[in-house]
């Protein structure tokens, strides 16, 4: 199915730099987590080598490829062909065979054959406004069979209103000194300018009103969240 001339541009969205390969392995490096926090509530919950996980945002492939072994299939998708190639080059170095490649975005990909038993996000919806986040996250319920697993990390704020400045300042001060280790000052300064975190108690909803029940919540400063959701 074409995607709407009315849609929005998920690259513009995402950041031209993403197509600069000179940008890529720093990001790959600056970006680097430890992906079994997030590979252990899906395995407390079932994952296994029979079922099939969908990586949406899935960057250079860092939860991607550590969860490749424990599945059947993992589909990985980004809309930036810089980070996919990265990432394939990653998974053929370590002999992961099972990773589908998927040059698309939230808006615009389409899931092939029987619904996913997991869809899994980190750091990527914030970049679509909230009106397109709801669309989003319809779409991601689709994709799911009913019960299946949808876990989400982003940039989420928790915290009231009224202290948006103390708080974000609070996070700022504890940014890189260079961006060959980290997240810089001025990068997450852009980050809360110009991309579209949103507050917990407006993205809860949206994931209600959306077919899913938040079954477990993690928050950390009043910036960061994981949700676990099992579409109904």
């Amino acid at each position: 199915m074409d995607t709407p001339t009315w849609f929005p541009d998920e690259l513009a969205h995402a950041g031209q730099e993403h197509l600069d390969p000179d940008y890529v392995p720093g990001f790959d490096r600056k970006s680097a987590t430890d992906p079994s926090e997030d590979l252990a509530p899906l395995l407390e919950r079932g994952l296994n080598e029979t079922q099939t996980l969908v990586d949406l945002g899935a960057g250079t492939g860092t939860f991607a490829l550590a969860a490749a072994p424990r599945c059947q299939r993992v589909i990985a998708v980004d809309v930036s062909p810089q980070m996919l190639a990265l990432m394939r080059e990653k998974a053929d170095a370590q002999g992961i065979t099972n990773i589908d490649y998927v040059q698309r975005g939230f808006l615009s990909y389409e899931h092939q054959g029987e619904p996913a038993d997991v869809v899994y996000s980190r750091h990527a919806l914030h970049h679509l406004p909230d009106f397109w986040k709801v669309i989003a996250l319809n779409r991601i319920a689709r994709i799911l069979k009913p019960g299946g697993i949808f876990f989400l990390r982003d940039l989420d704020f928790s915290f009231e209103p009224d202290v948006a400045e103390q708080t974000i300042e609070t996070w700022l001060a504890g940014a890189a000194a260079s961006p060959d280790v980290g997240w810089t000052r001025p990068e997450l300064e852009e980050h809360v300018r110009d991309e579209h975190s949103t507050f917990s108690w407006l993205l809860e909803p949206m994931l209600e009103r959306s077919g899913f029940e938040i079954v477990d919540v993690q928050h950390g400063g009043g910036i960061y969240a994981a949700y676990t959701c099992v579409r109904r």
